[in-house]
């Protein structure tokens, strides 16, 4: 796709390969706990968002980094499976590609050890080269697993809708959010940023409305999502599902959220579609590899 034909939406982020094991619960510290089974998946907050708002539809760019390895080269071909413009995945010599080490227990809970490997290199070069291409996209989608000097310079490039899921937690500078239009954040992750206690949903109002970004959309896994904005907050329940795997749920969520935006739904509608995409994608295992098509989810 030429540039002049501008993205629905630009992710920056991280691509892991994930090594998931199935485990009949979670290892306690100093454990071993036998697997029933073990898998390998394409992973990666950035990839696994940018490859569920492709399956839905959207036309989406990536930026981020990764190794001059195997693992490298099966995630830049996955990501063009799906349609997803990878020019500006670059391919790092000096370091390994990201990867993930995940226990999935039999309820669909995880434990997840990231190793960023070329994640942690992604710099303002990267946004630099992709500049062009971030300021045409309706939207910029960004996450945590990359530093923030990228991202806070992407915020800066970016002309559209700019998106942070906040994940995995961390504080980050007020100024930098200011330079969001939509946070998405879990409850742990709002409770951080915030510095407020979420135990109930008044206080995750509460908390959410003391950020300094207009639309705040906080993921409660099985129990929905609530959509607070600076006229009001709307809970938007989950559909009961079997979970398999929680792996991508957020990812999914977060996916679906832009590319049905970016198709000109206002936030609540979108949200709505979020969470029904992200429940398609607990009932199945991997992250990547469990995002539903717009078919699936309607």
């Amino acid at each position: 796709m030429a540039m002049s034909d501008p993205y629905d939406i630009v992710v920056l982020g991280s691509l892991n390969q994930d090594l998931v094991a199935r485990v009949p619960r979670i290892p306690e510290p100093g454990e071993t706990v036998l697997a029933t089974g073990h898998s390998t998946f394409a992973g990666g907050k950035g990839a696994n968002q940018a490859t569920a708002a492709a399956r839905l539809g959207a036309r989406v760019g990536m930026v981020g980094r990764v190794g001059d390895d195997d693992f490298g080269r099966r995630l830049i071909a996955g990501l063009a499976t799906d349609g997803i413009d990878t020019q500006f995945v670059t391919v790092d010599p000096t370091v390994g590609s990201g990867l993930a080490l995940i226990n999935v227990e039999e309820s669909g809970e995880n434990a997840i050890t990231v190793s960023p490997g070329a994640n942690a290199t992604v710099g303002v070069d990267d946004v630099a080269a992709a500049a062009e291409m971030i300021a045409a996209a309706s939207i910029l989608l960004i996450q945590l697993e990359v530093p923030v000097a990228a991202l806070a310079a992407a915020i800066t490039a970016a002309r559209g809708t700019v998106i942070l899921n906040p994940a995995p937690a961390a504080a980050l500078p007020s100024e930098l959010l200011a330079g969001v239009d939509i946070l998405i954040p879990n409850e742990s992750e709002l409770a951080l940023l915030s510095a407020l206690p979420v135990t109930d949903n008044t206080e995750v109002v509460a908390a959410a409305g003391s950020l300094p970004v207009d639309d705040v959309v906080v993921t409660m896994g099985a129990g929905g999502a609530m959509v607070v904005k600076r006229s009001g907050a709307t809970h938007v329940a989950a559909p009961t599902v079997t979970a398999v795997d929680t792996t991508g749920a957020g990812d999914a969520f977060c996916g679906a959220l832009a590319a049905e935006l970016a198709r000109g739904a206002y936030v609540e509608a979108a949200v709505r579609f979020a969470v029904r995409a992200a429940a398609v994608a607990v009932t199945r295992h991997g992250a990547q590899a469990a995002m539903p098509t717009r078919d699936e989810v309607s």
